[in-house]
């Protein structure tokens, strides 16, 4: 991946990919409510700023349940990144099962009209974001 780092905090790295022409999201660490809400924020003005359609959220390195943040991703977040232009999102679920059961609520409950797949590993959520 050509990546150039647009954002780094404790618990997310967001770069832009430029081979892709997708945002990278990187996020570790103990996620808690807080922490998802102002990363997610953060994604919104730089998808906005890129003009990306795609979002590749890597969850690979997060521990943590963060349902509340779910539940506001899915309700409030996801139509304000379809707004933004962002048409495909690839999730690739953290190992940890807390992790997985906040995304996954995230997930089922939207209707914001992105196309959004989750993964067990990166490179098949790559492929699968590559084709679309």
């Amino acid at each position: 991946m050509a990546l150039q780092t647009l954002y780094d905090a404790p618990t997310l790295t967001i770069s832009y990919d430029f081979a892709n022409d997708w945002l990278y999201l990187d996020w570790h660490g103990a996620l808690d409510d807080e922490s998802v809400m102002a990363g997610a924020l953060k994604l919104l003005e730089l998808l906005r700023q890129e003009r990306c359609t795609k979002v590749l959220n890597d969850n690979t390195h997060v521990t943590g349940l963060w349902a509340d943040a779910a539940k506001w991703g899915s309700n409030v977040f996801f139509p304000l990144l379809y707004e933004a232009g962002c048409r495909h999102f690839s999730w690739v679920y953290s190992p940890e099962r807390y992790s997985q059961l906040s995304a996954q609520l995230a997930v089922e409950h939207t209707a914001a009209g992105i196309s959004i797949m989750t993964f067990q590993n990166r490179d098949t959520a790559a492929a699968w974001l590559q084709r679309m």
